[in-house]
């Protein structure tokens, strides 16, 4: 039987619950978030655990990190893990659409499909599935919601930064 534990972290767009199965990191989860299972599947609070997680998802929130090198624990149908590792390939700071990437895994007109797989992720931001939009640009379905999709989009698009209603750059963690 497997193990899980939790913590809840600090972020600009809100609290991140962090979830790891047997040691390795399987779930991130925003407030509100669609998709979202009970708290009581998390398992127990470990704030120790998750040191690298919060180390990288810092380094990223400051800017000075594009890409996540973390293991995973994705647990899903294949088409969904196929879609998730296609999510992992978009350039920090780009965007495409949902059937541009039904056709890099190979699945040209499964944009329906790529769309439910993508709003399953269990790893929102490391497995950036704020980078998928609408095939006219416009920004569509975010299990965090679409503020944050944006919030996350301008970030990585240069809109520097957290800031305070003064200006000032917002504490990260």
């Amino acid at each position: 039987m497997s193990t899980r534990t939790h913590t809840v972290i600090d972020s600009p767009v809100g609290p991140l619950t962090l979830v790891a199965t047997d040691g390795v990191l399987s779930a991130l989860y925003m407030t509100d978030q669609r998709h979202r299972p009970e708290q009581e599947t998390f398992g127990t609070p470990d704030d120790e655990a998750f040191g690298e997680v919060i180390r990288q998802l810092g380094e990223y929130f400051a800017g000075e990190r594009t890409t996540f090198d973390l293991p995973l624990a994705l647990h899903g149908t294949e088409f969904q893990r196929r879609v998730w590792a296609g999510l992992q390939e978009i350039p920090y700071g780009e965007t495409i659409s949902y059937g541009e990437l039904a056709d890099r895994i190979g699945r040209p007109g499964a944009s329906r499909a790529v769309g439910l797989a993508n709003g399953k992720n269990p790893v929102g931001i490391i497995v950036p599935c704020h980078r998928v939009i609408g095939s006219n640009g416009s920004l569509t379905g975010y299990g965090g919601g679409l503020d944050r999709k944006r919030h996350l989009l301008d970030f990585e698009r240069g809109v520097r930064g957290p800031r305070t209603s003064t200006g000032e750059a917002a504490a990260l963690f």
